[in-house]
């Protein structure tokens, strides 16, 4: 299990300052195969090309408020949680997807395509997952406005999205 180093970033913004500098001087103090965990008012989408490129699979989890935490494993360490949690969703286990799509061959905005046109066909609480090459942040706001849940994060391999949808109730 990965170790964390937490870094609250909520009261730097709230006070109209940046925490980029205070986010990059604690992932410079990490020791080897220690991550970051990161409270933020917000998803911090830019934050994980950064992290990536330093080495780091990230996964997120949005808190009560809309605020998230967010988890910055080292790539290869076993991570403590591989899942975003959307908002309204409460912390149950979800039913084993009826649906698996492989789009990581795929050119946007067909990823997009076929998982909404997937997901208009499951029934009430049914899930699909879907294995991505990106996150697919133009495709979250079209599930809310569907009223679909979704959780989904890197592998631990850095490069392989995962997302998993799941049908209204």
């Amino acid at each position: 299990m990965t170790d964390y180093l937490d870094v609250d970033a909520r009261p730097i913004l709230r006070a109209g300052g940046e925490p980029f500098s205070v986010i990059m001087a604690a992932v410079g103090g990490l020791q080897q195969g220690q991550g970051l965990r990161l409270y933020a008012p917000f998803k911090p989408v830019p934050l994980f090309t950064v992290m990536a490129d330093k080495g780091f699979a990230h996964s997120a989890s949005e808190l009560e408020g809309g605020e998230w935490e967010v988890l910055f494993t080292p790539v290869g360490a076993e991570p403590e949680t591989t899942s975003i949690v959307a908002s309204n969703s409460p912390f149950v286990p979800w039913p084993e997807p009826v649906v698996e799509l492989d789009n990581r061959d795929l050119d946007p905005p067909e990823p997009m395509v076929r998982i909404l046109a997937a997901a208009e066909k499951l029934g009430p609480g049914e899930t699909l997952t879907s294995l991505l090459r990106r996150e697919p942040v133009f495709l979250f706001p079209q599930l809310e406005k569907r009223g679909f849940r979704w959780l989904g994060g890197f592998r631990p391999d850095g490069a392989t999205y995962e997302l998993t949808v799941r049908a209204p109730l």
